[in-house]
């Protein structure tokens, strides 16, 4: 990301090579010793945590032989998906669980949302294409219905705006909705969360259970 920076590539260009030449030759050793401690080399190596040790020290040895080589260093930012390793924790385990349980029993009312949302933004999109007039933006319903999806998640670039009364009545009123729409889906998660709340996931089966369950495992711990 320095690299990247014009003033900072022009006065650091030797300083980012060079550390970039140490860090990769770092995650180099350290993939080859996770190579030798491995139980189950082969495994580790088609894993996907193996795969993105691999991937993220070839960027740098392809600068040698690719005159395109910067391109390929773009590849490097899958490192940062390393420091998930980190936040694997085992006591953020079930709460995580449960949080992708109550997000995955939404998914279909959030499917039927948005198709409603994408109704809305087609139809507001189409009649601000009849309504407007092109010099203000409004040159074709894709472009407009881009104004409505603009409009609507109360983003608001203003590169597109209504000039006409009726114009401006109908982007008003999508701008209300647009706060109801965003609480709709964090409503429906925060529903299903509280459903969840007083349960857990067992790792040994794979399925909910009840606190009681969570009670059992913990004296278990303990003994």
């Amino acid at each position: 990301m320095a690299d990247s920076v014009p003033s900072i590539h022009a006065d650091y260009f030797l300083e980012l090579k060079y550390a970039e030449y140490f860090f990769t030759a770092v995650f180099t050793l350290e993939y080859f010793a996770r190579l030798l401690v491995s139980r189950h080399t082969k495994r580790y190596v088609f894993s996907f945590w193996g795969v993105i040790d691999l991937v993220s020290t070839i960027p740098t040895y392809l600068t040698f032989f690719f005159p395109a080589s910067p391109l390929f260093r773009v590849i490097r930012t899958i490192r940062l998906l390393r420091i998930f390793k980190v936040l694997r924790l085992t006591r953020f385990m079930g709460e995580a669980q449960g949080m992708g349980s109550a997000i995955r029993r939404s998914g279909a009312k959030i499917t039927v949302f948005f198709g409603v949302v994408l109704v809305i933004v087609v139809v507001m999109g189409t009649l601000m294409y009849v309504i407007e007039p092109e010099e203000a933006g409004f040159t074709s319903i894709p472009r407009s219905i881009y104004w409505a999806v603009v409009t609507l998640t109360t983003v608001g670039y203003g590169d597109i705006a209504p000039v006409t009364a009726l114009g401006q009545f109908l982007s008003a009123a999508l701008m209300i909705l647009g706060y109801a729409v965003i609480a709709v889906p964090t409503g429906i998660v925060s529903v299903e969360l509280s459903q969840t709340n007083g349960k857990l996931v067992c790792y040994d089966c794979n399925h909910i259970e009840k606190t009681l369950h969570l009670i059992i495992a913990k004296n278990a711990e303990r003994t």
